[in-house]
């Protein structure tokens, strides 16, 4: 079964190099600590991290994933495409319960799809395992804004479009993403002391690095429904302004999540914003980016028409812009919302039909 809709389109100090953690050639990565002064919470835990994979631990990509835990250094890293860099970036967040990351069958696997369509990967290693989540915790969407902000920052140096980096995210990853699509700049973590820690200019002087996402894809996503019953989305997820264009992937045999997608995307249908949602009969939870001899195995495929239908990539990839590496791609028309008073919530979205879809 496939559901399209709600198109309006119809639509710092440290730097580490690594190497890659997957089978195919990646382009050598940059690593950077989100907070390199320390994290705005104390950890939670003194233990080291570790991969914490089973053999009897299910194949993501048809082969067994790195599990890691204890994470309490959160980092960003940096995979360049190694050819036709069009500009594009998503900021990736592995899933896992919260308790680790399938760091790389949600992760450097989905690095390696979006270097193929000439995107920039910004893959997060978030906080895990945390007690509570936002907003008792606002540990995850800390380290989330912190992403954005770092990749905005570094724009230039990465090559990457300031007003094209978006989000991929993967369970407890795609809470994360929805999370931030609709929470990029929480008053909250925005007065924590550890935000500085990323060069708050943006343009004029004194004008703070916006977290806003451009564009969100959602995968098998978790945590959104209220239980148990879980025919209504939490009321912390609610679409408003600063929500992005999204795709979302679900199967219907997902047995403890799999209504999290159509209630995420029934609510950005009534606030009218640009969204398509892919359900599939098969592919329980977790298949990943490339689930093997399967009828959800080409959803990336889908994915990629998205992402051309809102100009997130050029229609073909071709030459380079001059100076920066990033092939020109014209942004869909739009209005940017003022963002909220101190002190004040989101705005809720506009659910007028004839209004510009949000800012890309």
């Amino acid at each position: 079964m496939h559901i399209r809709g709600s198109m309006l389109v119809l639509s710092f100090s440290m730097v580490l190099a690594l190497p890659a953690l997957t089978a195919c050639t990646q382009a050598q990565q940059t690593v950077l600590p989100l907070w390199p002064r320390g994290t705005p919470e104390p950890a939670q835990t003194t233990a080291p991290e570790t991969d914490v994979t089973k053999p009897t631990d299910g194949l993501i990509n048809g082969h067994r994933t790195v599990r890691l835990t204890n994470v309490t250094v959160p980092t960003l890293s940096v995979y360049p495409p190694a050819h036709g860099n069009n500009g594009a970036s998503a900021v990736v967040f592995p899933g896992g319960g919260y308790i680790r990351l399938a760091w790389t069958g949600e992760g450097t696997d989905t690095c390696e799809w979006l270097n193929s369509l000439g995107m920039t990967c910004l893959l997060v290693k978030y906080r895990v395992p945390e007690k509570g989540h936002y907003p008792d915790n606002p540990a995850d969407l800390e380290d989330a804004q912190q992403a954005v902000r770092l990749a905005r920052a570094h724009a230039a140096e990465w090559h990457i479009d300031r007003n094209r980096i978006g989000v991929v995210g993967f369970s407890a990853g795609g809470n994360l993403a929805v999370l931030l699509s609709s929470h990029p700049d929480d008053n909250h973590v925005g007065s924590t002391p550890a935000v500085p820690q990323v060069p708050m200019q943006s343009g004029a002087p004194g004008e703070p690095i916006d977290a806003r996402v451009n564009f969100a894809i959602v995968v098998y996503p978790a945590y959104l429904a209220v239980p148990p019953a879980e025919t209504e989305l939490d009321p912390v997820y609610t679409p408003n302004d600063f929500t992005p264009p999204t795709f979302l992937i679900q199967a219907e045999n997902d047995r403890n999540y799999g209504h999290n997608g159509l209630v995420y995307y029934r609510a950005l249908m009534d606030a009218g914003h640009p969204a398509q949602l892919h359900y599939y009969a098969t592919g329980g939870h977790g298949f990943g980016v490339h689930p093997v001899g399967t009828p959800e195995e080409h959803w990336t495929d889908l994915a990629a028409t998205w992402l051309r239908e809102i100009h997130a990539i050029p229609e073909h990839r071709g030459s380079t812009g001059t100076g920066t590496g990033a092939t020109a791609v014209s942004p869909v028309p739009c209005i940017a919302p003022a963002p909220p008073q101190p002190g004040q919530p989101p705005r809720p979205a506009d659910t007028n039909s004839s209004s510009p879809p949000p800012c890309f």
